[in-house]
């Protein structure tokens, strides 16, 4: 009679789906976690990507308007004026991120014109450390033409 009473017990916890939606979503909650993440990740990187070609922009307009008053810049001065504009807002990058470098183009593509590459680095912050990934480098480069 106890054992009978026992298979039936057994039986009834085989039928029983009680508990079946924390399971599964225990073992779905990872890989949801995981593109949440991923996706905000990626949000970010845009952002700083599209923060890197403004401030190479402002770094373009500074230097253009600079040259026609007839204050020719120096590479390190456009490089300070890009690191400056990078941690203020609107943009508010970590400085300690970024490296901004600012060079004299070795050959002129225009003639009477004076070109300069300016070249932002940007070691995104991540937020994915868990797996692996701490930061994501993202590099964006531009040219700009001054007439000295």
């Amino acid at each position: 009679m106890r054992i009978g009473r026992q298979l039936r017990r057994a039986a009834g916890l085989l039928r029983s789906t009680r508990g079946a939606v924390v399971v599964e979503f225990a073992l779905i909650a990872p890989a949801l976690l995981a593109m949440l993440f991923g996706v905000l990740q990626l949000g970010l990187g845009m952002q700083n990507y599209n923060a890197l070609r403004s401030i190479s922009a402002d770094v373009a307009r500074h230097a253009v308007v600079n040259y026609q008053t007839a204050n020719k810049l120096s590479t390190s001065q456009l490089q300070a004026y890009a690191r400056t504009v990078a941690s203020a807002p609107p943009y508010g990058l970590q400085a300690d991120r970024l490296i901004a470098t600012v060079d004299l183009a070795p050959t002129q593509r225009v003639t009477g014109a004076r070109e300069f590459t300016v070249r932002l680095q940007y070691d995104v912050p991540s937020f994915l450390g868990v797996i692996g990934i701490n930061s994501i480098p993202i590099d964006y480069s531009r040219p700009i033409f001054v007439i000295p």
